[in-house]
């Protein structure tokens, strides 16, 4: 069996510490942890791995958010994965900072990265890990939020955030 686990994002350095990432930052710390390196492949960063005797491989698309779906589509397909092998790690604008839920299925909930994911794969029976990263006092500042960085006086609970994500991650790993 394969294990299949998506940090959604933006590609480019310039996104990268953004609240949109970090999807991306679970997956960096996860590579960390297992002290597995990046590598290009299906235009996405893969960092292939084992976890408890079965293939494990992270992955950061270096596509748009909002046009996911495709490329997770493509790295599925390359690594022969099914839907239900993907583990996606994602921002939640609904949830407060540093907040952490897991989930075996649903909706987007708003989420067009994750929306771009569901409508290619034709299903919504994916797990996922989401991280809050707070909501704009207004709607209109919903862009814009999603891309700043996290002020220092966050960082602590960022990174608290982060650790207990890739936790999660890695206890759906044996979930079905």
């Amino acid at each position: 069996m394969a294990h299949v686990v998506v940090g959604l994002g933006n590609p480019g350095p310039e996104y990268r510490d953004t609240r949109h990432n970090i999807g991306q930052r679970v997956v960096d710390q996860l590579a960390q942890q297992l002290k597995r390196a990046w590598h290009p492949a299906a235009r996405a960063l893969v960092a292939r791995g084992n976890w408890r005797g079965d293939a494990l491989y992270l992955v950061k698309p270096q596509s748009f958010m909002n046009v996911s779906g495709p490329a997770v589509r493509r790295i599925c397909d390359e690594l022969g994965a099914a839907p239900e092998d993907l583990i996606l790690v994602y921002d939640d604008i609904d949830m407060e900072l540093g907040k952490v839920r897991t989930r075996l299925k649903g909706s987007a909930g708003g989420h067009n990265g994750v929306k771009s994911i569901l409508e290619t794969l034709g299903t919504d029976a994916i797990r996922r890990v989401k991280i809050g990263i707070g909501r704009p006092a207004h709607k209109a500042q919903v862009p814009d939020h999603v891309l700043t960085t996290f002020e220092p006086d966050e960082e602590q609970i960022v990174a608290a955030a982060v650790a207990t994500a890739a936790e999660r991650v890695l206890g759906l790993l044996g979930a079905p």
